[in-house]
C-alpha cells in the first residue's frame, strides 16, 4: 500500500543545495521532507572538492621535492612515491569529510527524511519508489549532475575512470589518458602526472579549463604545455579494451594515432540529473537540456511552486553557489507556502568566483572576457615572468587580465593564471562586489614583496588604459591642514 505524506516543502536531493534548502525552509517554519535516491554525502565531500584536493596536495609535495634543487636543496634520489599510500590517504581523509556530512544529515529527524527515487505525478505531487506519495505545497529540485560519457568512449564505459570512481584506485596508474581539459581533467591529470603517471591530455577544442580570454588561454597553454603533454584540437574517435588497458584512437588533422593506456579518465563534462523526474507532469517550461527554465535570483521555475538549486541547473556548478542557491530556493519555497504565490523574492547573488587548483592556478572573477565581449571595457594586464615574489619562489609564470568599465572605471571582472591566484582572485572578487573603481582598488594597501603586487601592476595598467589620473597620486589625498 502506498503511504501518503503531506508536507509544506519537499526537497529532492540531499547534496549541498538540498541540505541548504531544507535547513532554511525549516527555519522559516515550513514542514520539510528531504528525499534522497542514493546515499548521503555531498558531491564535494565524496567525489569532488575534497578528495581532489587531497590528491593535489600529495602531488604538490612530490613536485616541491623534484624542484628543490632550484634553491640549492638537493635530494639526489628524488621523491619516492608510494602510490598505494597516496591513494589510501586520499580515501581515509575523504571518508572523514563524508562521515561528517552523513552524520549531520542523519541527525535530521526520521520524519523529515525519506530514501527513494522521486518523480513528479503532478505540479507538486511526487511518487517515491512507488512506496510513498508526497503531497507538497512546494518542491525544490536539487538532484545534482552526473558525468557525461561521449559516444567514442561508451564502448569501454565500464572501464573508464571518472571523478566518481578515480579515488577508488588502489595505486597511481602507469599511464593515463585524460579526455577533456575542463577543471576535473586539468586538476586530476596534472596531479597524476606529478605522482608518476605518464599522462596525455586530449581536447577537441583549444580550451584550457574555464578560461575565455584568448591572451590568458595562450599563456596557460604555453606554460602548462612545458610540463604536460597537451593534445589540443584533436578528436578521439574510438576506445576499445585491449590487453594492458584501453586503446585510444584519435585524429590530429589528417593523421590518425593509436596508443594503449592503462587507464582513461573521462573528464568530458557533466549533465543535469533530470531523467526519470517526470518533469512533464509539472507543466513547467523546459530548456533544451530538459531542465526547467528558472530565475537565477529567486531559483523559481516560472510562476510555479517548484524551485531548483545546485548543479542540476548548471548555472554555476560550484559548492558555494549550490549552497547559496539552496538557501534562496528553500526560503522562497517556505515564503510561497506561508504567504502565497507572490511572496518569493529575488536575491542579490555574490560575485562569481571560480578557482582551478592547477599549478599555476586559474581563477575567473566577476564577468568573464567572453561575457564582456560587447561591453565597452578597458583591460589591464600583468605577466608574472618578472614579478618579484614570484621570482623569489621560482614560480614566475602566468598572466592576469583585469576588465574595467570605460564609462566609470568600475571593476567588472578578471581572468587569472598564475601563482596563488586563489588568493588574489578573492581580493578582486571582494573589490568587484564592493563596486570599486580601479582607483578605489589602487588606494588599498599592497605589502612588498607579495604576489598581490602583481594585481596592483595590472590595476595600474588598467588605470592607464582608462586614461585616469596617475595611480600613484591616489595615495596623496589632501586631508586638510597637517600638524
Amino acid at each position: 500500500m502506498t503511504e501518503v505524506r503531506e508536507v509544506d516543502v519537499a526537497v529532492i536531493g540531499a547534496g549541498s543545495a538540498g541540505l541548504g534548502a531544507r535547513r532554511v525552509a525549516a527555519k522559516e517554519g515550513a514542514s520539510t521532507l528531504l528525499i534522497e535516491a542514493d546515499r548521503y554525502g555531498t558531491t564535494c565531500a565524496r567525489v569532488g572538492c575534497m578528495p581532489s584536493k587531497l590528491l593535489i596536495a600529495a602531488a604538490e609535495a612530490a613536485h616541491d621535492m623534484q624542484r628543490a634543487a632550484i634553491f640549492g636543496v638537493h635530494a639526489p634520489d628524488g621523491p619516492q612515491i608510494d602510490g598505494k599510500a597516496v591513494m589510501a590517504r586520499v580515501r581515509r581523509e575523504r571518508d572523514k569529510f563524508v562521515g561528517s556530512v552523513v552524520r549531520a544529515t542523519e541527525n535530521i529527524d526520521d520524519e523529515s527524511r525519506l530514501m527513494g527515487r522521486a518523480r513528479f505525478v503532478g505540479p507538486t505531487t511526487l511518487i517515491v519508489d512507488e512506496h510513498t506519495r508526497v503531497e507538497a505545497e512546494a518542491v525544490v529540485i536539487a538532484t545534482g549532475s552526473s558525468t557525461f560519457i561521449p559516444p567514442p568512449l561508451r564502448a569501454v564505459e565500464d572501464a573508464l575512470l571518472t571523478n566518481e570512481n578515480v579515488f577508488e584506485l588502489e595505486d597511481i596508474p602507469a599511464s593515463l589518458a585524460v579526455v577533456g581539459l575542463g577543471v576535473i581533467g586539468l586538476e586530476l591529470g596534472q596531479a597524476m602526472h606529478r605522482l608518476g603517471a605518464e599522462v596525455m591530455f586530449f581536447e577537441l577544442s583549444d580550451r584550457i579549463g574555464p578560461i575565455t580570454d584568448p591572451e590568458v588561454r595562450a599563456c596557460a597553454r604555453e606554460v602548462l604545455g612545458e610540463e604536460l603533454t597537451l593534445c589540443l584540437g584533436v578528436e578521439v574517435e574510438e576506445a576499445k579494451a585491449v590487453e594492458g588497458g584501453i586503446e585510444l584512437t584519435w585524429r590530429d588533422g589528417e593523421q590518425r594515432h593509436r596508443k594503449v593506456f592503462e587507464k582513461v579518465l573521462a573528464a568530458t563534462g557533466r549533465r543535469p540529473n533530470v531523467n526519470g523526474l517526470g518533469l512533464d507532469a509539472t507543466g513547467l517550461e523546459l530548456d533544451d537540456r530538459g531542465v526547467p527554465v528558472f530565475d537565477a535570483r529567486s531559483m523559481r521555475c516560472g510562476k510555479s511552486a517548484v524551485f531548483i538549486a545546485g548543479d542540476v541547473d548548471n548555472e554555476r556548478p560550484l559548492l558555494h553557489e549550490a549552497s547559496d542557491e539552496g538557501r534562496i530556493a528553500g526560503r522562497n519555497a517556505a515564503l510561497l507556502v506561508r504567504n502565497g504565490p507572490d511572496a518569493p523574492r529575488a536575491f542579490l547573488r555574490r560575485t562569481p568566483l571560480t578557482v582551478v587548483f592547477t599549478d599555476p592556478q586559474i581563477a575567473l572573477v566577476g564577468e568573464t572576457h567572453a561575457e564582456l565581449s560587447k561591453h565597452p571595457i578597458a583591460i589591464g594586464q600583468v605577466d608574472y615572468d618578472d614579478q618579484g615574489r614570484a621570482k623569489v619562489m621560482a614560480v614566475n609564470a602566468g598572466r592576469v587580465r583585469i576588465y574595467g568599465d570605460r564609462t566609470d572605471g568600475r571593476l567588472l571582472g578578471a581572468e587569472l593564471f598564475g601563482p596563488r591566484v586563489e588568493h588574489t582572485g578573492h581580493l578582486l572578487a571582494w573589490a568587484i562586489q564592493s563596486r570599486m573603481t580601479v582607483l578605489d582598488a589602487l588606494s588599498m594597501p599592497f605589502y612588498h614583496p607579495c604576489v598581490e603586487e602583481g594585481i596592483r601592476t595590472a590595476l595600474r595598467d588598467l588605470a592607464a588604459a582608462l586614461k585616469m589620473a596617475d595611480p600613484v597620486e591616489v595615495l596623496c589625498i589632501d586631508c586638510g591642514p597637517g600638524s
